[in-house]
Parts: structure tokens; sequence; C-alpha cells
């Protein structure tokens, strides 16, 4: 039986759960990052927490933690022509960028890195004034 891989994808939150269970980390201690079809490509988004926004994965998290209390770093994947929908949407966040977009997306991984950085260092709103745009 061959399984398709959207079988697989979104499922995190119970290694989460198991990370934080071992470690004895709370929902709020764990920063999540994930990409975003809804975000244009090369920006980011910070939230100290809220609700899974219809990303699965996100959802996962949430279920696993039994918070929305968890702090997440959106990283923009979307196209310019908007996301697309259902089996089309599973095929485009599995393909690789295109060579015409990889100077953003080293800029974007660049400015994740900073934030997560800024994350561990200052108040959420601070991290969020400067890098959520």
């Amino acid at each position: 039986m061959l399984v398709q891989p959207q079988t697989f994808m979104n499922r995190s939150g119970y290694a989460l759960r198991c990370l934080s269970e071992r470690y004895e980390a709370r929902a709020e201690d764990c920063l999540v990052i994930y990409d975003d079809v809804n975000l244009p490509l090369g920006r980011l988004r910070f939230r100290p927490a809220g609700s899974p926004g219809g990303h699965r994965g996100m959802e996962s998290v949430i279920n696993n933690l039994r918070s929305e209390a968890v702090p997440r770093l959106r990283l923009g994947v979307g196209s310019a022509d908007g996301a697309p929908a259902g089996e089309d949407l599973v095929e485009y966040v599995l393909e690789p960028f295109r060579a015409d977009e990889m100077a953003e997306v080293e800029a974007l991984i660049e400015r994740a890195a900073d934030a997560c950085g800024a994350w561990l260092e200052e108040e959420p709103q601070q991290v969020m004034n400067r890098f959520n745009g």
C-alpha cells in the first residue's frame, strides 16, 4: 500500500509534547516555527499565542500541548498568485523554491534566525514590533 505524504504531514504536535514533557517545558516556553502559504514569500509574523489559523500543524501542536499559549513564528512562503487549494497546496509546499526566489528565501532564513534570538531575549511585543511585516 502506497502512503501519501500528506498522511504524515502536520502531526508535529505529538513530537513537541514528548519533548516538552521530557524537559518539563510549558507551552509558552516552546517557539514553533513553520511555513505559511497565506503570507507572501519573505514575510515574518510572530505571535505569542492564538488559534491555529487553519494551519493543521499548529492545530496539532495546540491540541497536544492543550494550550493556545504557544509562541509561533510564521515564515511566509506564499506566491504572488495566492495559495493554491486542495491537492495543489500539498504539491506547492513540497516543491523546492525557484532559483529566482533563493535570495529572498536566504534573507527570510536570516531574519527568522534573528527573530528566534530576539524571542529568547525580548518581550513578545518587542519581537512583534521588530519582525512582523
